[in-house]
């Protein structure tokens, strides 16, 4: 039966993970199993990192919304009402880019919401 070497797969692995940890402090990107431990931690954060961004973003979409329609006199729970009863389905994505940077569409749909409550 013939020899065999191990090293080479063990130090690829290894080579792999060092360059994952790679911009990690310390002994975390230059000791293999620490560097295995850190990189554990990290993926795991991503993971549930990219979830909590979705969270975060549709926040911020709400204070913006929030802000704008305010100076129109209307709460957010008041327009997002308004709008419900006036068939209106815009998601919060498009009503925050439209309450950044096209005022005069924004104010035609708080017209509409603040017209839709007046009416029920």
């Amino acid at each position: 039966m013939p020899r065999v070497k191990r090293g080479v797969t063990a130090h690829a692995r290894h080579k792999k993970i060092l360059k994952l940890t790679k911009g990690h402090r310390a002994t975390r990107h230059t000791l293999y199993r620490r560097a295995h431990e850190s990189m554990l931690k990290a993926l795991s954060y991503a993971y549930a990192h990219r979830r909590e961004r979705k969270g975060d973003m549709r926040r911020l979409w709400i204070s913006r919304i929030n802000a704008a329609v305010r100076l129109a006199g209307l709460t957010y729970s008041q327009f997002m009402h308004g709008l419900k009863l006036a068939g209106i389905t815009v998601d919060r994505k498009i009503l925050a880019d439209l309450a950044c940077t096209n005022q005069a569409d924004f104010s035609q749909l708080v017209a509409a919401a603040k017209g839709a409550l007046s009416a029920g």
